[in-house]
């Protein structure tokens, strides 16, 4: 890691005031003040960590709170060190889970963990990130090493964690690999002497154990910084790919857009300050608008172009807002639709399935019994029904933003 001038990071007070905007927390804070005025006086970034499971092989917004402000700390000239938890990967992180996690294969966790690389530098300055896998020290580790690690903490400790704690009570499983999670990933900030580890708030615990281990191994002590969790599209629950109320990063600039426009109006301010990089002064301006009562629709617009800004550019961001009133004020098809030749008769609940407008038959029958598919504008309400080859063009469309145009091929 190369070190910088001190003249190269701003003063204290300053980085603060940036670093604590949208915090949930931060433990402890004193100690974070040292480190800064420690990283300015000798010229030497701070070392700023993040680690994600590659569970799934998207990211999404929810994560870019955290990694949003990652962002700031590098643009106060601190190095990030974006930790693919390919080891832990195969574990699963039990943090809020009732129940024991499936384990994935190695296979899976390097195909997603492929794609986590791929879309990092979306959101993170290259030149100031590191991106490092767990596996470096846990593949080679001997076997008496990691039991001196397990030494290092204990149940009764583990236990206090809400989660465990109720499991165990209500006897509930709890494998002692999920027990030995909060160690290993708490002893990733050993192995990279992290100086800040970021998280959502469902991540205290293990960011904790992280600090209790960097002591008991002779270092100092990481400072915690704890994000807010991010409510997905429904505003309801947590973001999350398994719940499909999540926008990821490398979506379309159409989809980025339109999901947005889909949240309820309570959530518009919340998202802002969470998951776009506008400065607080605008942020503040656009919370004294919605509280005097201007229009929400007109907020909501500006939160999807910022979204597709961020993760696309300012020109895709127009084009998307373009298309979404083309296509729901005016009932329009977008030019780009996938098409599929149809040569014989086909189930309706196969056909949104093969073509990936719904994830499994329950959920394409889910979808017509709620009216959310239909063929040239008419609702198909027929769960069993079947659609026909046809000489014209027809759209098929499920939901507000999925298409398919079907053709005979002739």
């Amino acid at each position: 890691m190369s070190a910088s001038t001190p003249s190269a990071f701003p003063p204290v007070k300053e980085q603060l005031a940036e670093i604590r905007s949208g915090v949930a927390e931060i433990v402890p804070e004193p100690e974070l003040e040292k480190k800064l005025e420690r990283s300015r006086s000798t010229g030497r970034p701070l070392l700023i960590k993040f680690g994600a499971d590659p569970s799934a092989p998207d990211l999404h917004i929810g994560h870019a709170v955290v990694i949003n402000k990652l962002r700031t700390f590098q643009r106060l000239g601190h190095q990030v060190v974006f930790l693919i938890g390919d080891f832990t990967g195969m574990i699963g992180d039990p943090s809020g889970k009732s129940k024991t996690r499936k384990a994935l294969s190695r296979e899976d966790v390097l195909a997603n963990a492929e794609t986590y690389k791929a879309q990092i530098y979306k959101l993170l300055d290259p030149e100031r990130t590191q991106i490092r896998f767990n596996s470096e020290w846990f593949a080679p580790m001997p076997i008496d090493e990691f039991m001196k690690l397990t030494s290092r903490y204990t149940v009764a400790r583990l236990l206090e964690r809400d989660d465990f704690r109720k499991r165990f009570t209500e006897q509930t499983p709890i494998t002692m690999m999920e027990m030995l999670y909060p160690l290993i990933q708490g002893y990733d900030s050993v192995a990279l002497q992290a100086d800040v580890e970021l998280g959502g708030r469902d991540q205290t615990f293990n960011l904790l154990v992280g600090r209790t281990l960097q002591e008991a191994y002779g270092q100092e002590p990481q400072v915690i910084l704890t994000m807010p969790i991010l409510e997905g599209t429904d505003g309801e629950q947590k973001m999350s790919k398994s719940l499909g109320n999540y926008i990821g990063v490398c979506d379309s600039p159409r989809d980025i857009f339109g999901r947005t426009m889909s949240i309820p109006d309570g959530l518009i301010l919340r998202w802002f300050r969470l998951a776009t990089d506008l400065p607080a002064a605008e942020l503040d301006a656009i919370e004294a608008a919605l509280g005097s009562g201007e229009n929400p629709s007109t907020f909501k617009r500006r939160l999807g172009r910022e979204l597709v800004r961020l993760y696309h550019d300012g020109e895709q961001a127009r084009a998307a807002e373009e298309e979404f009133n083309s296509l729901f004020r005016q009932g329009g098809v977008p030019e780009d639709v996938a098409e599929r030749v149809l040569t014989e008769s086909v189930a309706l609940v196969d056909l949104l399935c093969q073509a990936e407008l719904a994830e499994s038959k329950g959920e394409a029958r889910k979808l017509i019994r709620q009216g959310a598919v239909s063929l040239d504008g008419v609702k198909l309400l027929d769960e069993v029904g079947r659609l026909e080859p046809s000489a014209a063009a027809r759209v098929l469309k499920v939901g507000k933003r999925r298409f398919l145009r079907l053709t005979s091929g002739a």
